[in-house]
């Protein structure tokens, strides 16, 4: 006798395009929804946030229970984790979001043709967003009320070890929408573990407009080996500090030291650093020193190696790595010209610095270095949405097409051709 069940995939593929149907839906509302709407949205799903605290700490507490059962680590557990501190951050994340510009509708570089027309560009959302997460349960927040103020809908696909946490964060967001009298489809949340959803969303040109991978390496590489739509991302953070020759020396181990250790793990931390020949004999010592105080591993290369004893040597793989650990790669080079193609062979693409006092290198390392942040006299930590300005942010993204370096609410919009004419005709 046959099953008339229909297979697992089957069940999982039709789901996938009821929330792709059910988005698009939603996208055209929230694409017309008028600022103060959306405003009211957000700061209900904040209220919501607050008001149920304690329930998504009792279904956080069932995913941490899950991870540690599991053997998780301990970095991993604390990732997942909700605090009453972490709760209160994510619905004054939401008021953040509430109280940004709205990019929505945005007119610009309108002008005059010689047939009387005027030619310009307006704002507009992307449509449906796919946000593919692992296991902090934040991002439910942070994503869903960045797609909302930027008039997009958005599909979330989170951890399978976060999913009770995040089933509740997503409550409090629809709750929000209802409220506000937006769709509750405008955010929808992937309710399995099956990992073939992912390939499925990522795929599915029909309902998806752009997808944003948040997470370790291998999950980006998987989005973007399977995706069929646009990709927003980065995979690596291999980011550098060169000292110039002219470099302030007291300046320079500031911002080595603040670039490699105020936070080991983000994308946007130090992991090599490149000093001029005629700078290192000041600068190396001393920065040597405070890594030294605070547990930094050393690797370098043959003559830092000579002005640093402690240090190790490195390996070629070394000048690849991106440790996201308080391990540092250093190397001494003689010319501008020899940092800019060692960041061009090694580097990510993600954020790279000089420290220099010579305007004419300062601006050919602006200039020829590709990457997605480039700063002068500044560290590399300040690669990040909120010290820009943008208020929040979706993620980094290294890509070249549509949106580069920290991607807020601007980055989750494009823009279109708009021509305002009184009768013209060609």
């Amino acid at each position: 006798m046959n099953d008339p069940r229909p297979p697992a995939t089957a069940t999982l593929a039709s789901t996938m395009h009821m929330l792709g149907e059910a988005a698009s839906s939603a996208a055209r509302v929230v694409a017309r929804a008028d600022t103060a709407g959306k405003n009211r949205a957000l700061s209900a799903m904040a209220l919501a946030i607050r008001r149920n605290a304690q329930t998504l700490i009792g279904a956080n507490a069932t995913d941490v229970a899950a991870a540690r059962r599991a053997g998780r680590d301990a970095a991993f557990v604390d990732r997942l984790t909700l605090q009453p501190a972490t709760i209160e951050a994510m619905a004054r994340g939401l008021e953040e979001i509430a109280a940004l510009p709205d990019p929505v509708g945005e007119i610009s570089d309108l002008r005059y043709r010689p047939s009387g027309i005027q030619v310009g560009m307006m704002r507009v959302p992307l449509g449906v967003i796919a946000i593919v997460y692992e296991s902090r349960p934040n991002v439910t927040a942070d994503a869903a009320g960045l797609c909302l103020k930027a008039g997009n809908a958005t599909i979330l696909r989170g951890g399978s070890e976060a999913l009770e946490s995040n089933r509740a964060i997503a409550g409090c967001v629809r709750e929000g929408l209802r409220v506000a009298g937006l769709p509750e489809d405008a955010v929808q949340l992937v309710d399995t573990t099956d990992r073939a959803a992912v390939g499925m969303l990522v795929a599915d040109e029909t309902h998806v407009d752009v997808v944003v991978p948040r997470g370790g390496k291998s999950l980006i590489e998987r989005v973007a080996r399977e995706a069929k739509v646009p990709v927003i991302k980065h995979l690596d953070g291999v980011c550098h500090v060169y000292v110039d020759a002219s470099a302030d020396v007291d300046q320079a181990v500031a911002i080595a030291d603040n670039a490699k250790t105020q936070r080991y793990s983000t994308c946007n931390t130090m992991e090599t650093l490149l000093v001029h020949a005629d700078a290192a004999g000041a600068v190396l010592p001393r920065i040597a020193v405070i890594y030294t105080s605070k547990g930094v591993e050393m690797r370098g290369d043959a003559r830092a190696c000579a002005l640093v004893p402690a240090m190790s040597a490195a390996t070629e793989d070394d000048w690849r790595a991106e440790y996201l650990a308080p391990i540092v790669a250093i190397r001494i080079v003689d010319s501008l010209d020899e940092a800019i193609d060692h960041i061009a062979r090694y580097g990510s693409q993600h954020t790279d610095a000089v420290v220099t006092r010579d305007h004419a290198s300062a601006m050919r390392f602006l200039r020829e270095v590709d990457s997605s942040s480039v700063m002068v006299n500044a560290s590399t930590r300040f690669a990040d949405g909120y010290e820009y300005g943008l208020g929040a942010e979706i993620g980094i993204s290294t890509s070249k097409l549509h949106a580069r370096g920290p991607v807020g609410l601007e980055g989750l919009t494009c823009r279109k051709w708009i021509v305002l004419g009184t009768g013209q005709v060609r």
